[in-house]
């Protein structure tokens, strides 16, 4: 018999994706459309969020946008709300947002390094709580479900100029372990999981390559890219969808007994 490929689909499940305007988020959020769920797309930049939640409508999809700052709790207890009310459900929440600042360790402003961890680490912490008291059982969507935490390769090894970043995702990877095991024996259905990508071309992947040479580790651009090229057996062709498949398969039901795991996308570059 031949082998039969495994569809994984997301039909009749909820997701809220944070910082979904653009990059990672929309990928993740367009994958989970494709895949036949519905998808909050949750961001501070309004005109680009509601983009992405029209083209995924012009494809087909169920989609929404909120505007919704991860570091204020009253935001989660909206978008929360909000994601239950509009679109009938809560099943799946992606933190996804985050920034990243490179600068050596003497360089780094306070003001920037408590800004990673409020967005980062607190906005985390407050997905984690916001969606535990709406996806247990009692709660308004009481479904159960997964709560997918992006974190990074720079939450498992240390990098120069990152290390407010590092910290802020190592940070990440612990607050999902702890999750995962408290919601796993208070039996409220939710599996808690991180992702651990590693350079991807976005906005944001392509700001560190220029961070690092403001930092004074590069010449140039390239030369920061050939570097981490070196230090990647398979070679830095990761892609978005890379992330978001990963996603998607935590966020299924084809992962039921993975709770508490990091999920690394990098190439191999943590392996060397």
């Amino acid at each position: 018999m031949a082998n039969q490929g495994i569809e994984i689909s997301l039909a009749g499940k909820v997701a809220l994706i944070t910082g979904a305007a653009r990059g990672l988020g929309a990928e993740i959020a367009a994958t989970f459309s494709r895949a036949g769920a519905a998808v909050m797309i949750a961001d501070i930049l309004d005109d680009q969020g509601r983009q992405t939640a029209a083209a995924i409508q012009a494809n087909g999809g169920r989609a929404a946008f909120i505007r919704q700052d991860v570091t204020r709790e009253a935001d989660w207890e909206t978008a929360v709300a909000e994601t239950v009310r509009q679109l009938g459900g809560l099943d799946i929440v992606v933190n996804n947002a985050g920034i990243e600042i490179c600068a050596l360790v003497e360089n780094t402003e306070l003001k920037d390094f408590q800004r990673i961890l409020d967005i980062n680490v607190t906005g985390v912490f407050l997905g984690l709580k916001a969606a535990c008291k709406a996806m247990k059982p009692g709660g308004a969507a009481g479904r159960g479900g997964a709560i997918i935490n992006l974190s990074s390769v720079a939450g498992l090894r240390g990098f120069s100029g990152l290390s407010a970043y590092c910290g802020s995702k190592g940070a990440v990877k612990l607050l999902t372990k702890a999750a995962a095991v408290e919601f796993g024996f208070m039996n409220y259905g939710i599996r808690v999981n991180s992702i651990h990508p590693g350079l991807i071309p976005t906005d944001m992947g392509n700001a560190v390559l220029k961070g690092f040479v403001a930092a004074g580790l590069g010449k140039d651009a390239a030369t920061v890219q050939q570097a981490f090229e070196r230090g990647t057996p398979l070679g830095m062709k990761g892609a978005p969808s890379d992330i978001a498949k990963a996603a998607l398969f935590l966020a299924s039901d084809q992962s039921p007994w993975v709770t508490g795991a990091e999920l690394v996308v990098d190439g191999g570059t943590t392996a060397t």
